[in-house]
């Protein structure tokens, strides 16, 4: 089944409008406005009522249109922190915030539908079968997949190649009053086929590959090369019995049907639902921004 699927939100963040590939989105009490070069469309509201809005403004470098600089007005910290919060689900955590020169503030807001299906379903898993599941998290980033997993009574590998994101993933997790994460800083493809050679097995994998990255010893990583190599041994890991399956794809080159494709033939017996992953602004204008595939055992 292919489908969208549009997160819950939360009272920390908002997206406030989008267009003219740009974004304004609040996080906390701060407004932030950013490159997103989906958003084609014209914006809802003007270019004043933007810029009175702004508290921070990233412009992107004229030599490098990966990188640039961000422009800040009046008392907007560099960083801060903010909540994730599910009343229904007893979920309180809470995560820090940077303005890094790529644009990215460390959290993904559209992953939070992933985040509470993991919470959800290793919840479930725990009930079910009265073990502890264990949750390897690849490309984890600042980790928010890996606290939402501790918070659910997980054991929980997280992986990066990068170990400054790791760091301020173990502030995650601190600043939520959590502990007992596993902290590895690894390249993801050599881990899971060393983990399949010790025959380690996981009731939940959650994946989040970049279109292009390096190891921490240097090692390339492009998505439609490596990832088919990467599924095939996370298949070898992953508990035929009682597991459950997040991927999600930026590339602008993959689509929901290519997800589909891989999971059929690295998980055979899995029931995959995939789609699009966005967000709506205040306007009901979606923001389309991943691809997501997953499945679960029941």
């Amino acid at each position: 089944m292919i489908s969208t699927l549009l997160p819950e939100s939360w009272p920390d963040y908002e997206l406030i409008d989008s267009g003219n590939q740009e974004k304004l989105e609040r996080f906390g009490k701060w407004t932030v406005r950013r490159p997103e070069p989906q958003a084609i469309w014209a914006p809802s509201l003007t270019e004043t009522e933007w810029e009175r809005m702004t508290d921070a403004r990233f412009v992107r470098s004229k030599n490098n249109p990966e990188a640039g600089n961000w422009q800040l007005k009046g008392a907007m910290p560099e960083k801060w922190f903010c909540a994730f919060q599910r009343p229904d689900r007893s979920l309180s955590l809470k995560y820090k915030l940077s303005l890094s020169s790529f644009k990215h503030v460390g959290i993904f807001p559209e992953q939070a539908a992933n985040w509470d299906y993991a919470f959800d379903q290793l919840k479930f898993l725990k009930q079910k079968t009265g073990i502890t599941p264990k949750v390897l998290n690849l490309f984890a980033y600042t980790g928010i997949a890996s606290v939402v997993a501790k918070a659910a009574g997980a054991d929980v590998t997280h992986l990066d190649s990068v170990k400054q994101v790791v760091t301020w993933a173990r502030e995650n997790m601190e600043a939520s009053n959590l502990e007992g994460i596993r902290w590895m800083v690894d390249d993801a493809l050599k881990f899971v086929q060393r983990e399949e050679r010790r025959g380690n097995l996981y009731q939940c994998l959650i994946l989040d590959p970049p279109a292009y990255g390096r190891g921490p010893d240097g090692e390339k990583w492009i998505l439609e090369e490596k990832l088919p190599d990467l599924l095939h041994s996370c298949s070898k890991i992953l508990d035929l019995e009682n597991h459950c399956f997040i991927l999600n794809l930026y590339s602008l080159g993959m689509s929901s049907m290519i997800a589909l494709n891989l999971l059929k033939q690295y998980f055979p017996d899995g029931r995959t639902e995939t789609g699009e992953i966005y967000l709506e602004d205040r306007f009901a204008k979606k923001l389309p921004l991943g691809i997501y595939a997953r499945f679960r055992s029941v």
